[in-house]
C-alpha cells in the first residue's frame, strides 16, 4: 500500500436534491482510495479518477480539518445548511478504511460536526466505528446519529473472496447489535447483491433473517453496476477464479450500459425477491419516516417520501410518477404549505399525488406510503 498525503481545496459536496436513500444533502471523501478493495467496488471505474491502484493506495486529505471547518462556518455562509444528515462515508472510500486509526480524519470530522450541531449518518464495513461510540452517543442525543453497514451477504467464505479487506458479515452485524445496545439507529445496505452468487432466494433470506436478529432498523438493496473498463476487467478476474462458468451468465445481463447496469429483466426478479423476503420478516425496505421526521424541511421531507414510494413501486416492477414529482419538488423556492391551492401546477403532480402530499404535510405521513412500506 502507498499512501498520497494532499492539500484538498474542499471536503463538503453538497447534492442537488436531497438524497432519499441516505437522507442526506452533504457528503465527504476524507479520502480517495479504499484498501478493503472489495472486488465489486464501483469506486474501481475510471470515472471517479482515483489515482493509482485502486485497493492498495490511497489519497489522504491532510488539511481536511481546516477545510471542513471553515466550510462549517455558519458566520462565512450567505445561506444557512439545508437540514439533513451528514453523509460520513461511502463514495469513493470508507471512512474507517484501516488508514483511520493512524490519521483519525473521521474521527476528527465527527468532533465538528458534533460542534456545529448537524445530525450524521455513517456508512462503513469497519468495526472500527466502535471506537467513535462516545462522539456517536453525544451526536445521537443532540441531534440524531444513524450506523449503517454494507453487506453484499452474511456467507463468511464469499466475504472473504470478494470482500478481502474487510471484517468477516459476522463482525459487522456483532458492531451493529453493539451501536443498537447503546441506543443509535442502525441500518444495512444490503448492497450490492453479487449476481448468481449472493443474489439467491436462499442468500437474501439468511441475511435479512440475521439482520432481523440483530434488530437493524432498515435494510436498503440493490443489484450490483459493472462498469466496462477497469471495474468489470478486475471483477471478471476474481469470477473466472470463483465460477468461470459465470462468465457467460453476466455476459447475458451486462450489456455495456453507459452507467454499468445490468437490464430491467434482471434487477425486477431480485427487486421482487428481496421485497417478498423483507416482508416476510416485517423488516423495513428504506428508512423508517421515524428516523427522519424531525430532521428535514418540509419540501425535502415531502421529498423523501414520494421517492420511498417510487422505490417501492418499481421493486415490484411497477411503473410510477413519483420519482418525477419529487424532481419538480427540489425545484421549488416556496415551502410546499405556501403553495397549497396550486400543486398540481408542478410538474409531475396530479390530483392523486397531490392528495398524497396534502395528507403528508397536514399528518407527517401518508397512507399510501404505509401500504406500500408495510
Amino acid at each position: 500500500m502507498s499512501i498520497n498525503e494532499i492539500n484538498a481545496k474542499s471536503i463538503l459536496r453538497k447534492s442537488k436534491k436531497i438524497d432519499s436513500w441516505f437522507v442526506a444533502q452533504y457528503g465527504m471523501n476524507l479520502y480517495r482510495g479504499c484498501t478493503h478493495n472489495c472486488v465489486y467496488c464501483d469506486g474501481r471505474a475510471e470515472g471517479y479518477y482515483v489515482e493509482g491502484e485502486f485497493g492498495k493506495d490511497v489519497t489522504v486529505k491532510m488539511n481536511a480539518m481546516e477545510i471542513l471547518k471553515r466550510e462549517l462556518d455558519p458566520r462565512r455562509k450567505r445561506k444557512p445548511f439545508k437540514k439533513s444528515f451528514f453523509m460520513v462515508g461511502g463514495g469513493v472510500c470508507d471512512s474507517y478504511q484501516p488508514i483511520e486509526k493512524k490519521y483519525r480524519l473521521t474521527r476528527h470530522s465527527l468532533e465538528i460536526i458534533h460542534e456545529y450541531g448537524f445530525p450524521v449518518h455513517m456508512l462503513t464495513k469497519s468495526t472500527l466505528i466502535k471506537r467513535d461510540i462516545d462522539i456517536l452517543k453525544k451526536t445521537n442525543e443532540k441531534n440524531k446519529a444513524i450506523v449503517s453497514f454494507s453487506f453484499s451477504s452474511v456467507d463468511e467464505k464469499i466475504s472473504s473472496i470478494f470482500e478481502p479487506g474487510v471484517p468477516t458479515p459476522e463482525e459487522r452485524l456483532d458492531t451493529l447489535a453493539f451501536f443498537k445496545r447503546n441506543g443509535i439507529s442502525c441500518g444495512m445496505f444490503l448492497m450490492p447483491v453479487i449476481p448468481f452468487i449472493t443474489d439467491t432466494y436462499e442468500k437474501i433470506q439468511e441475511t435479512i433473517k440475521r439482520a432481523a436478529e440483530v434488530g437493524i432498523d432498515f435494510i436498503v438493496f440493490s443489484g450490483m453496476t459493472l462498469k466496462t473498463g477497469r471495474q468489470k476487467d478486475y471483477f471478471y478476474n476474481i469470477l473466472k477464479k470463483y465460477d468461470s462458468n459465470l462468465i457467460d451468465k453476466y455476459n447475458k445481463i451486462y450489456k455495456g450500459d453507459k452507467w454499468g447496469a445490468a437490464n430491467r429483466t434482471y434487477y425486477e426478479l431480485i427487486n421482487k425477491r428481496f421485497s417478498q423476503i423483507a416482508k416476510r420478516y416485517g423488516m423495513p425496505r428504506r428508512m423508517p419516516v421515524s428516523l427522519f421526521k424531525n430532521i428535514l424541511n418540509e419540501n425535502d421531507f415531502v421529498i423523501v417520501i414520494l421517492e420511498q414510494i417510487d422505490y417501492f413501486l418499481k421493486m415490484e416492477g411497477k411503473s410510477s410518477p413519483y420519482g418525477y414529482a419529487a424532481y419538480s419538488i427540489s425545484k421549488l423556492k416556496k415551502p410546499l404549505s405556501e403553495i397549497k391551492e396550486h400543486l398540481t401546477d408542478i410538474k409531475g403532480v396530479g390530483s392523486v399525488t397531490e392528495r398524497i402530499i396534502l395528507e403528508i404535510l397536514e399528518t407527517g405521513s401518508s397512507s399510501y406510503y404505509r401500504k406500500l412500506a408495510f
